[in-house]
């Protein structure tokens, strides 16, 4: 599915899980287990962790939750919410530990992970009871399943579009930019240190990858194998070819000519926040951070883009998302899945979706007027030109992907402060995606 156009599987997605009810969630699950709930007299604590921490996003869940065990007075949910930089590391102690631990927020880029050390439980099994289940999106299903076995539910699904300062580019004379080079030298030419006004919203800290590694994509456009989007069509990884040199040249100068010096460490909280603050003009984020823009930029001051283009003309783009899942070592795992499809209903979810800001997983979702228009137009306008916004399939099955953002984040801050040449630093990269696909042949 990740070949087809976005507009497909976006309308998919808003059609697809939307139709759960708690009565059914509610009801023994055809695998033949029996329920852990009702019982008056005995109470279950499930312990919940989330990844993608933030404020308003902690709100919106504990806000969910309160409302389940209010129709669940059985269950009592303990969520746990670590901060967003440190909180993948906390879940991957958990787990090594076996500590205490029922509901997880499992990411795509740490689900292969997860898989191969035995954290979570496969899911097939549980869906049968669902009948709401058939809604669910391909898309959806692919971004939370490691060889045909569905490990968590999605609770929103991402893509990656540029938001820019619309007031300031219109000062400046400058349009909105349609090439990664002309979105570098439109972030050098509004780069004025003195006024502390910056052209990117660097991100060379925790999820540093994402960047160059979209960057080269979009270089390696013509060569790349979509279905094992980290390698070319010859087999060798994207990091091999001569255009990632040059991709990789361009993303130093990015760096150093057009983003704020600290930004060498910043990570999601801190490249969004110098956007909203006026630090900076460009941002390369997902639809989640839209909410945050609306509720603290003067409207008419903001406005998106599509995915700057390499030197083909093309773009790579793809479909991510996170969501829940079951620990394997859960002692109540029918109360957890109960707890999950709960979260996942058509309420929850497109509640979630709109408060926050993802693509919601239901396809009924497109019918809603709140989706089609505004920010989330610009993912439907790359939907409709799919030779040049091709979708890709990201590593998630890979193993060595959940821990490719802190290989590629402590080497590319390596190469950013000069200690290790562009080169170099390919070399590594390359050497690590030869030894991960070989690891996952074995």
């Amino acid at each position: 599915m990740f070949g087809k156009p976005m507009k497909t599987w976006m309308l998919s997605a808003l059609t697809a899980v939307m139709v759960f009810t708690l009565t059914t969630a509610c009801s023994s699950s055809n695998d033949g287990k029996k329920p852990d709930s009702g019982s008056k007299e005995k109470v279950i604590t499930l312990r919940m962790i989330e990844s993608l921490t933030s404020p308003s996003r902690t709100a919106l869940i504990k806000a969910s939750i309160d409302k389940f065990m209010a129709q669940n007075t059985n269950i009592k949910v303990e969520l746990i919410s670590p901060p967003f930089d440190q909180a993948d590391n906390k879940i991957r102690t958990m787990l090594a530990a076996k500590q205490p631990l029922d509901v997880l927020e499992v990411r795509d880029l740490n689900v292969a992970e997860f898989v191969n050390n035995n954290y979570v439980e496969p899911l097939n099994d549980y869906t049968g009871s669902w009948s709401d289940f058939g809604t669910v999106t391909a898309v959806a299903k692919s971004v939370a399943s490691v060889k045909d076995k569905l490990y968590f539910i999605p609770n929103g699904l991402y893509q990656r579009q540029l938001f820019y300062r619309a007031d300031w580019l219109k000062e400046a004379g400058i349009n909105a930019p349609v090439t990664y080079e002309e979105l570098v030298n439109a972030s050098v030419k509004l780069t004025d240190a003195a006024k502390n006004r910056y052209g990117f919203s660097f991100r060379g800290g925790p999820g540093a990858n994402g960047v160059p590694d979209t960057l080269i994509q979009a270089y390696d456009a013509d060569k790349i194998n979509v279905d094992d989007a980290m390698f070319l069509k010859d087999g060798g990884t994207i990091y091999s070819s001569p255009e990632a040199k040059t991709a990789l040249d361009l993303y130093v100068k990015l760096y150093k000519e057009g983003s704020p010096p600290d930004s060498i460490n910043w990570g999601f909280q801190e490249q969004v926040q110098a956007f909203t603050s006026g630090v900076t003009a460009f941002l390369l984020q997902d639809p989640d951070v839209i909410q945050v823009l609306g509720e603290n930029m003067q409207e008419g001051t903001w406005a998106t883009a599509p995915m700057p283009t390499g030197p083909s003309g093309k773009a790579m783009i793809s479909a991510g998302g996170a969501g829940w899942g079951i620990t394997s070592h859960s002692e109540n795992k029918e109360a957890a899945w109960k707890l999950i499809t709960f979260l996942s209903s058509p309420e929850e979810n497109t509640q979630l979706s709109k408060s926050h800001g993802t693509v919601p997983i239901h396809s009924s979702a497109t019918e809603d007027e709140f989706f089609q228009k505004g920010p989330y137009k610009t993912l439907l306008d790359m939907t409709n030109k799919p030779d040049t916004f091709i979708n890709f399939k990201p590593p998630f099955e890979y193993p060595a992907n959940g821990q490719w953002g802190t290989v590629a984040m402590e080497s590319g801050q390596a190469m950013l402060l000069g200690q290790t040449s562009v080169e170099d630093t390919l070399t590594k990269w390359n050497e690590y995606w030869a030894k991960a696909k070989a690891d996952m042949n074995k």
